[in-house]
């Protein structure tokens, strides 16, 4: 009975995967009372080509270098679309001005596997975003090793399958910069620069420092504490108009508001304009004064920002959760596939039904078969509401292996391509590095450091 259930669901559902996508999400946005728009200071356009062969790929890059863009000053809160800034050269009111597209920048640890919750909360919202919005995607593996005590050859690893990842869900070389976190030294250096402007209080205030340093005890790491800054660092490099984050996340990008918003307060204005002689230009091109980093605004889609646990649907999908069956890796096979959704938690109840409290198993596993077969809930209460378990799982392991085998297959191919996934991480790390030394070396500027002999 199970088994011809299954078969009838398996038609047409890589047909449905192959067309549908999540929907587009509408962001919300939040300010604070220090929270002031900041200068942008532009990065030359870049634009990367790749070509490929069956077995090899020619890799090219194309720079094209504008004129330096002056001040721009966000006149209102998050628009999700891309709408274009508009910049001009500082200075110079007759200059013709030139638009540009909003900036976006996000990144996933590369600790354990990447698994359903990263990929539909996550990558795949980069990927539509990739076509709207100048985009910057890293492998966060500074953070990887917030906790301490991890293992060095898994982190090298987890890092290069993470960044392949990337690619093999969609991400393209041609319209986003994928790069490493540590492949970018000025993350690092503004972290400490932010740490010194930072209030203790602020970081202590945090609830993941303080449910997590609970459990720890005294063996909690520095790094625990002060990750929020390093993330701050992350997003500001770059100055990114808004940050894709999961609710859980919403706190640490208030924070990043304040780190900034503080910033600009304690050395930006008049006080930088003071750092040089009247009329004078930072390190980047631009002219002192006014704020010195952009504050960005949140970006929380709305349909898969949270997968929940296979075990516990309450709970979301996490790395940091030692059983291997709560979740399901973008990189597991059938097999393993249809032995952790047939073990996954379920109740007693009859029929399946979207959004009733006390049934949150229901809920998430009706979630993960919408967001792999790309219907609407009301399609699948249709096809679903009326099955029992035993006629579901095995309908919704079809649907999670049919979305899967092409990304799991392209990521086979990124990794044997000698050569390839090297070539894309360098070429976003040096299109990260060209704007991310701009915006520390203005903060450097600004609190007072020589200038770097050349």
């Amino acid at each position: 009975h199970a088994d011809g259930h299954r078969r009838m669901h398996r038609v047409g559902i890589a047909t449905r995967a192959a067309i549908a996508a999540t929907t587009a999400a509408t962001s919300a946005a939040s300010t604070t009372p220090t929270a002031m728009r900041v200068a942008m200071s532009a990065a030359p356009a870049r634009a990367t080509v790749a070509t490929r062969g069956n077995n090899t790929s020619r890799l090219a890059t194309v720079r094209a270098t504008m004129a330096p863009r002056g001040i721009h000053r966000a006149a209102s809160p998050l628009v999700c679309a891309a709408a274009p800034a508009t910049t001009a050269e500082a200075g110079t009111e007759a200059t013709p001005k030139t638009e540009r597209r909003k900036r976006v920048l996000s990144g996933v640890q590369p600790t354990g596997s990447i698994h359903l919750g990263n990929y539909f909360g996550a990558i795949k919202n980069w990927v539509k975003m990739q076509e709207e919005f100048d985009a910057f995607y890293c492998v966060v593996d500074l953070h990887a090793i917030t906790a301490g005590a991890h293992d060095p050859k898994e982190l090298v690893k987890s890092t290069r399958s993470s960044a392949a990842i990337y690619l093999a869900a969609g991400l393209d070389p041609e319209r986003s910069n994928v790069f490493v976190q540590s492949h970018v030294s000025a993350h690092s250096e503004l972290c400490w620069l932010l740490n010194c402007a930072t209030p203790i209080g602020w970081l202590e205030k945090m609830i993941q420092f303080k449910e997590k340093a609970r459990k720890a005890g005294e063996d909690v790491s520095v790094g625990l504490l002060d990750y929020p800054v390093l993330m701050a660092s992350d997003i500001l490099l770059y100055n990114a108009d808004i940050v894709p984050v999961g609710e859980d996340q919403r706190q640490h990008l208030e924070l990043t508001r304040d780190i900034a918003g503080r910033v600009n307060n304690l050395y930006g204005g008049g006080k930088w304009k003071k750092m040089g002689p009247k009329g004078s230009r930072a390190p980047s091109g631009r002219f002192r004064g006014g704020d010195i980093l952009r504050v960005p605004d949140a970006y929380i889609p709305e349909a898969g920002a949270r997968v929940m646990s296979l075990t516990d649907g309450s709970a979301k999908m996490s790395k940091s959760i030692p059983a291997e069956g709560s979740r399901i890796n973008v990189l597991d096979t059938p097999d393993e596939i249809a032995k952790k959704i047939k073990r996954c938690k379920t109740d007693a109840v009859e029929g399946m039904e979207f959004g009733n409290p006390t049934r949150p198993e229901a809920t998430n596993l009706l979630t993960i078969y919408q967001l792999c077969t790309g219907m609407t809930k009301e399609e699948v209460l249709e096809e679903c509401g009326a099955m029992r378990w035993g006629d579901f799982k095995p309908a919704l392991t079809d649907a999670v292996v049919e979305h899967l085998s092409p990304i799991q297959a392209r990521y086979a191919e990124i990794i044997e391509e000698e050569g390839y996934l090297d070539g894309v991480l360098k070429r976003g790390a040096d299109a990260a590095n060209e704007v991310a030394e701009k915006t520390v070396a203005d903060v450097r500027d600004a609190m007072g450091f020589m200038e770097r002999v050349r």
